[in-house]
């Protein structure tokens, strides 16, 4: 595929993803290569490579004789990152912001107890140091400068957990994360009492406590259900 070609092709994925996701495209719409073509101006080629994408996160399939038809909500790959950010996007942001909260708040406090029974040296000294920038950029509204460190700082946890399933949730977090800032829907300045809550989770990791960073990043969690109950009711 030509650079142009590949543009083309992301231009129009970035078209029909959120329109999807949103509904404007509900379950069992079906979408005509040749009127996708004509609407989008672009070849058929490029719409079938945007199409195969959207096959690939179970967003539609095409059926012989058919066309491409939307699936069904539950069938979709709500994990997929890029569907992630474009349910996000949308008018359904704060339902989808507590769903993935909430998927969150079951999985990171476990993670971490693991990580303070697994954590190697490196990992120790990683998450202290996202840990801390955390704490030179939660003010001043840095939110952007303060999203690179949480970021960091979630994926460390969930890799030192030595358990490779939460390890691949790390893409997950790092879009909600991302769609939280992206969206605005976090303070001017981050919560101190969340900031020394990381604090403290690297420190019990470091430490071995494994009951402590489990229930430190439990209060994380809560917490930050609290402030979508304020920011996204």
């Amino acid at each position: 595929m030509t650079n142009q070609a590949r543009g083309l092709h992301a231009q129009l994925l970035e078209s029909l993803g959120p329109a999807i996701t949103a509904g404007e495209y509900p379950p069992g719409s079906v979408l005509r290569t040749d009127e996708l073509a004509q609407r989008f101006d672009v070849s058929r080629t490029v719409v079938r490579e945007a199409v195969r994408v959207l096959e690939s996160m179970h967003l539609v399939e095409s059926r012989r004789r058919v066309g491409v038809t939307v699936r069904p909500t539950e069938e979709w790959n709500v994990y997929d990152p890029q569907v992630i950010r474009w349910r996000l996007a949308g008018a359904d942001r704060p339902r989808q912001l507590r769903s993935l909260t909430v998927l969150r708040s079951a999985v990171e406090p476990v993670a971490a107890g693991l990580a303070a029974r697994f954590a190697t040296p490196e990992q120790c000294a990683a998450l202290t140091e996202e840990a801390l920038g955390m704490v030179a950029t939660s003010r001043g509204r840095q939110l952007d400068a303060y999203l690179v460190h949480d970021i960091a700082f979630h994926r460390v946890v969930l890799r030192a957990s030595g358990n490779e399933m939460f390890a691949r949730l790390g893409d997950v977090v790092a879009e909600v994360l991302s769609g939280r800032t992206r969206h605005r829907v976090m303070f001017e300045d981050p919560d101190p009492a969340a900031v020394t809550l990381h604090v403290q989770v690297a420190e019990a990791v470091r430490e071995g406590d494994a009951a402590r960073a489990e229930r430190l990043t439990r209060e994380i969690a809560v917490g930050a259900l609290q402030e979508l109950d304020v920011l996204a009711p």
